[in-house]
């Protein structure tokens, strides 16, 4: 848990003061300074990064490097060191007559050492992307041949290189003559092409652990001739191992060393535009020692094109101003560097101490903002915010004499009143219950019509009462009863095994998707097998009785409750697994009878941030139009968010204020941020996460449904509901609708939880033209359309009301005169004049997103 929060929030408290960006060779340089301080290579495959830093620049490849002697050590250009014989060397490193001196020491260099499988093969398996997704990695292999994805398992690939097929992929006797260096040598047909050369250290590895016997693993005593740590702290330690013995052959042996973990140099830093920095890796050890593993670790940028890195681990900023994580993963073991990429040119201090702040928020976004050289945009025209704030809270734009009321008004306060009002009007529940259905609506064709009105009464419920969001998920955890009376109960119903609960719940709850790790470990997380069976042991003893137990129909109904048996085994070794959380304690299990009560006081608790945060961060999305981390169910160490200290603060805040959704709302609603114009100015035009402006995005589908049917005058009927209901009150996906489905609602074939897509497509842009449901709200009799052209209201009022019923606002000169213009087309009625007028407007991307 630690993990995930240190890694995602360095970046802020980084004191580094970006200038005007030179090229290296202009900087002025400082002292230099070198990782490590002093180095230790022990063993011909030992290797050591050297990072160079001069006034917070990484110039590790413009330094100049000299040895005495020579013949004992390899360095390159890049800084990087090979041992070549046994010796102590002085490197002496030189910029522009500053010079650094760093102590070498080679030892064991020539001695024939056993090879060991997890520490020494598989790192090249996956350096080489042999066990990848798209090599031998995938689902049933590559040609006969299959490895754990990403080297997850190492008995599995010990057993597939080792023993299957009759050993036929290694040969002892001839080791040259093995299918394991042939092929990635390119000396026979191998559909990866070729991935090491002959006589290369990872050829080496090979063709003695091969020649060795192929042993398992290697049991290591305590090293004799280890450095202690330097004043850096980061020398290369290295244990001396011995042959391997039958006893030892388990990673929980006495004397059996097992990595248990890696940490990235630099964690953070701040790249000024089309500068470099060189990553520095080191894998950590049960036994205390260290290892660089650099260059046998797999990087991934989450935003190549901002900061690109290689596979040495160089990073590359490129021309895009903004900040990205980029992952280093060695052997399921996870580090991240969190890297910005400021403005080139700095903006004054006093800029951002004069920005308005109306509360913690605002601090939060300006001091990132800060960091990158950005400034934000105005602040929105009174009309956009109150268009912006009817439609992110009640789910609607504003009637005609809504927005003539709050456009009229002069008061300081009217902002914080209207958002007061808005969050006490009936249309709040039911806007954010129908969030809330896509995410945990059931298949109805799973659970039965009856099941699935339940359900959706109780969600709607809970947001009428302003339930608490912890008592909301405690409820919906521990549910029991029956399908038809308790509608919490028929996520229990929908979702009939431990391994699907663990899935929604985790993912909704905790921002944790463990889909992957149900066959394997998570790719970039730190979650296996172990931790998702072990979890989804808390809903092994969930019982079912009633006509519905096999296969749930509509009209039949099933009863929920804590059983006294059930297991949950794990896949590969079949072994009952114990109920337990992902991180952290859970409560004890002694004397409860369902499991689940003690994984609800879990979740919920103050010690879980994960928790507040995962819901903070919705409903920051669902305002802002993204989240703080994006996917906003996807909370984990290589995916940190744009803003860590708000995301925090956000969480906490909603936890003092007793976990109450409206107040999370107001929170942000009354914000500066929030009401800050999309207009990009020259400065944050390419901003897309740090919210330097407002995010545009389309309305959702029940949301323009209902605005138009509110702007029009004319309300829909939906079969299976009473006449003039709105859309976001409907409560299965199965009511027809045209609209709906073409706008993107919830599929009710798809498995909850369900996000939304708010992007544009052609079918949407036709079926505004087109649409005769559409034609007809606009033409209809009864419509505003006819009340207006009905009225004594000269052409520019019923303009003007046009536009407030539209888009929240009063037309400008330019719209005025084209509107008016229209009704005096020759043969063209007031009607005819109003319809065009509005049909037109409803066809702008004005109308449809929200600005």
């Amino acid at each position: 848990m630690t993990c995930h929060l240190s890694l995602s929030s360095r970046l802020l408290p980084i004191m580094i003061v970006i200038g005007i960006a030179v090229s290296r060779t202009e900087a002025c340089l400082a002292e230099l300074i070198v990782t490590p301080r002093d180095v230790r290579l022990s063993g011909r495959l030992a290797a050591s990064q050297l990072l160079v830093t001069s006034a917070s620049t990484d110039v590790t490849r413009d330094a100049t490097y000299t040895l005495e002697p020579t013949g004992i050590v390899e360095v390159s250009s890049s800084g990087f060191l090979k041992p070549l014989a046994d010796g102590r060397v002085s490197l002496r490193i030189e910029l522009r007559g500053e010079t650094v001196t760093v102590p070498v020491v080679v030892e064991r260099v020539s001695t024939a050492e056993p090879v060991d499988f997890e520490r020494d093969v598989q790192p090249i398996l996956s350096r080489f992307a042999c066990n990848a997704g798209a090599c031998h990695g995938k689902q049933r292999g590559q040609n006969g041949f299959q490895l754990s994805l990403l080297g997850f398992d190492s008995d599995f690939d010990y057993e597939a290189l080792a023993k299957e097929g009759r050993g036929r992929r290694v040969f002892s006797p001839a080791a040259e003559r093995s299918l394991l260096l042939l092929k990635p040598i390119g000396e026979l047909p191998h559909g990866g092409g070729k991935r090491i050369e002959r006589g290369s250290p990872e050829y080496r590895v090979l063709y003695d652990w091969i020649t060795a016997g192929m042993s398992r693993r290697v049991v290591a005593r305590a090293a004799s001739l280890s450095s202690s740590p330097s004043s850096s702290g980061t020398a290369d330690q290295a244990a001396t191992p011995t042959a391997t013995k039958p006893e030892d052959t388990q990673a929980g042996s006495p004397g059996y060393v097992r990595l248990t973990g890696i940490s990235v140099e630099p964690s953070d830093r701040i790249l000024p535009k089309q500068t470099q920095q060189q990553l520095r890796v080191t894998a950590k050890y049960s036994d205390g020692s260290t290892r660089d593993v650099t260059r046998l670790t797999a990087y991934l940028s989450n935003e190549a094109a901002l900061v690109g890195v290689n596979e040495t681990g160089l990073l590359t900023a490129g021309p895009i101003v903004g900040d990205t994580a980029v992952m280093a993963r060695y052997l399921g073991q996870i580090a991240v560097c969190v890297v910005a990429v400021p403005h080139a040119d700095p903006v004054a201090d006093d800029v951002y101490a004069k920005l308005p702040q109306q509360n913690f928020i605002d601090g939060h976004v300006w001091a990132k903002l800060k960091t990158l050289n950005l400034t934000p945009s105005e602040p929105c025209a009174e009309h956009t915010f109150l268009r912006r704030v009817y439609l992110d809270i009640i789910g609607r734009g504003p009637t005609v004499d809504e927005a003539r009321k709050f456009l009229d008004d002069t008061s300081a306060s009217k902002r914080e009143s209207l958002i007061d009002g808005l969050l006490a009007h009936p249309e709040y529940a039911e806007h954010w219950a129908n969030k809330w259905t896509d995410l945990l609506r059931p298949n109805p064709y799973h659970v039965g019509i009856k099941s699935t009105l339940a359900y959706d009464t109780w969600i709607r419920d809970a947001f009428r009462k302003n339930k608490p969001y912890d008592q909301f998920v405690r409820e919906l955890i521990t549910a029991r009863g029956s399908t038809f009376r308790n509608g919490n109960a028929v996520m229990f119903r929908d979702r009939r095994s431990p391994e699907d609960l663990t899935t929604i719940v985790s993912q909704l709850f905790l921002g944790v998707r463990l889909e992957c790790a149900k066959c394997h470990h998570h790719p970039f997380e730190a979650y296996g097998q172990d931790e998702f069976y072990s979890f989804a042991a808390y809903f092994a003893k969930i019982g079912r009785k009633g006509t519905g137990i096999s296969a749930p129909i509509s009209g039949s109904e099933e009863f929920i409750f804590a059983g006294t048996n059930g297991t949950v085994k794990h896949p590969l070794t079949q072994a009952a697994m114990t109920p337990k959380p992902l991180f952290g304690t859970a409560p004890s299990l002694e004397g409860v009878d369902d499991p689940r009560e003690a994984l609800a006081a879990w979740i919920t608790s103050p010690e879980n941030p994960f928790f507040v945060q995962v819901i903070a961060n919705r409903v920051w999305a669902d305002l802002m139009g993204r989240g703080l981390v994006d996917p906003i169910d996807d909370l984990r160490a290589t995916n940190p968010p744009s803003n860590a200290p708000l995301l925090k603060a956000l969480g906490d805040d909603f936890r003092a204020q007793g976990h109450d959704m409206k107040k999370l709302i107001r929170r942000i609603a009354t914000s500066y941020v929030y009401g800050l114009s999309s207009l990009p100015n020259e400065r944050n035009a390419v901003d897309q996460r740090n919210f330097s402006r407002h995010y545009r995005q389309r309305l959702r589908a029940e949301v323009l449904l209902d605005t138009v049917s509110l702007a029009t005058g004319v309300r829909d009927d939906f079969e299976a509901m009473p006449a003039g209901s709105r859309a976001k009150e409907l409560w299965t996906a199965r009511i027809d609708s045209l609209f709906l489905d073409a706008f993107g609602r919830q599929d009710p074939n798809q498995d909850p939880p369900c996000e939304r897509t708010l992007d544009t497509t052609i079918v949407q842009s036709l079926h505004l033209m087109n649409s005769n449901t559409l034609a007809k709200k606009v033409a209809s009799d009864g419509s505003r359309a006819d009340e207006l052209a009905k009225s004594d209201k000269p052409p520019a009022q019923i303009v003007e009301e046009v536009y407030l019923a539209l888009y929240a606002r009063r037309p400008n000169a330019d719209e005025l005169q084209t509107g008016t213009s229209l009704f005096a087309e020759p043969n063209t009625n007031r009607r005819q004049a109003t319809e065009d007028l509005m049909w037109a407007l409803i066809n702008t991307p004005e109308f449809v997103f929200e600005d």
